[in-house]
């Protein structure tokens, strides 16, 4: 009995040495995703984006420039003649074609900031999964750590007993030996540490990241119904959405092929026989006949193009409604296997342990079952951090699925270049490019 209540009252020592040296308070979830959306260069990606988006709507919404022109005709003969013409022409389109494809351009900056907002969802979900790898290994490493100070002072009390006669010289050394393996086991755990933290570090833009601090075990998953019913508002499905309504939009102003453009011109113009010099005005009217080229090509191309996306949307959201449903069962069985687990497994290690170092103690054991016990309490710790890892890992992609980011639940679209927040039907009457 005295061995027993020797090493518990060395196992209520001072905590491990590893919260003692952290040089700064340990980052949170939040504030890494903080950290990694706020960079710099992702402001500038999706700026540069925008920009281009931007400058393509304003381009078709643009009417062409006014063309001035001058004309110099000189004849010969019984009387020189001289004509000067001086032209100012403008081209109109009477159909309407330029504002259907400023309307299509406006679709597709839209589009643009969807997959902006689609972008930072991922590279936010991307941090997510380096932060809680982070802390899984961290908390594998404190665990390893916890075992490792364990062996060295039953080690030492147990030398203590060999000098009095009540341990063996083989347990002394076979506990040391055991010490030596469970070192190099945590100098493993501590390098994959550290790896996992330079990777977060890289993600955030801060390569002196020492720890993390968070739960590993993911929270309760709202209902189902309620993700469901968000999954329209998905980036990749918006974007979608806003694409095919800009193919419409193409395929509308082609539509129109039928009627071509206007120029209209109107100058001053001087005439010089050599005898009398008059002047006036010239007017001009000009427009292509549409005898062969009525824009065909470019509405069937439009109706392709709105058909397979509208395709691709219908198949995204089908997918995204079986993956939801799948990630929901997933991670609520695992959460609910890892709190069941840390329940009925690791929460009774402590009494196991003491068990067995009583055993020991009055010789009802062997070092070896002893050690073997600690080895599966740490092996028991270990599989539950794997448990709430799993389920952790399912509820992070759940949560990008289901556009819901750290309490965020809807993608915000750029108020610029007139995009809209309307949900796209796929199964709405399509615009066609009709000649009507």
């Amino acid at each position: 009995m005295r061995f027993a209540h020797t090493v518990f009252a060395l196992l209520l020592l001072a905590p491990p040495a590893w919260a003692q040296s952290i040089p700064h308070p340990p980052l949170n979830e939040a504030e890494a995703v903080r950290l990694g959306l706020a960079r710099g260069e992702l402001a500038e990606l999706e700026q540069g984006a925008l920009g281009a988006a931007e400058a393509d709507a304003l381009a078709a919404g643009q009417r062409p420039n006014p063309v001035l022109s001058y004309d110099y005709d000189r004849t010969g003969g019984l009387s020189d003649s001289v004509e000067h013409n001086l032209m100012l022409s403008q081209t109109f389109d009477p159909a309407g074609r330029r504002d259907f494809r400023r309307q299509a351009a406006e679709r597709r900056l839209a589009a643009v900031g969807a997959g902006n907002a689609g972008r930072r969802a991922e590279i936010a979900a991307e941090i997510r999964r380096e932060f809680h790898s982070a802390l899984y290994r961290q908390a594998v490493a404190r665990a390893s750590e916890t075992w490792v100070q364990r062996f060295t002072r039953i080690e030492t009390l147990v030398a203590r007993l060999t000098r009095s006669g009540e341990a063996s010289g083989y347990d002394r050394r076979r506990l040391a030996r055991e010490r030596v393996a469970s070192e190099a086991r945590l100098a493993g755990e501590r390098a994959e540490l550290e790896l996992a933290l330079s990777r977060l570090g890289a993600l955030i833009g801060k390569p002196d990241l020492a720890a993390v601090a968070g739960e590993l075990s993911p929270p309760p998953l709202p209902d189902l119904a309620i993700a469901l019913g968000r999954v329209e508002q998905r980036s990749e499905l918006v974007a979608l959405a806003r694409r095919a309504e800009a193919a419409d939009l193409d395929g509308r102003a082609s539509g129109k092929g039928w009627m071509p453009e206007l120029t209209l011109g109107i100058g001053p113009k001087w005439v010089d026989n050599g005898i009398s010099r008059d002047s006036g005005i010239a007017l001009s009217l000009a427009m292509p006949l549409p005898v062969f080229d009525r824009q065909q090509a470019g509405r069937q191309r439009a109706t392709a193009e709105a058909m397979q996306l509208r395709a691709e949307y219908r198949l995204a959201r089908t997918r995204a409604e079986g993956d939801l449903r799948g990630l929901h069962r997933q991670t609520e069985q695992l959460r609910a296997a890892a709190a069941d687990y840390r329940a009925r497994a690791v929460a009774t290690l402590p009494d196991l342990l003491r068990i067995a170092e009583l055993a020991y103690q009055g010789g009802e054991s062997s070092l070896l079952e002893l050690l073997d016990a600690y080895r599966g309490a740490l092996d028991s710790e270990i599989a539950a951090l794997d448990l709430e890892q799993r389920a952790r890992a399912a509820r992070i992609e759940y949560d990008l699925l289901s556009n819901q980011s750290l309490g965020r639940p809807e993608i915000d679209l750029p108020p610029s270049g007139g995009g809209s927040k309307e949900v796209f039907e796929p199964g709405a009457q399509p615009i066609t490019g009709s000649t009507e």
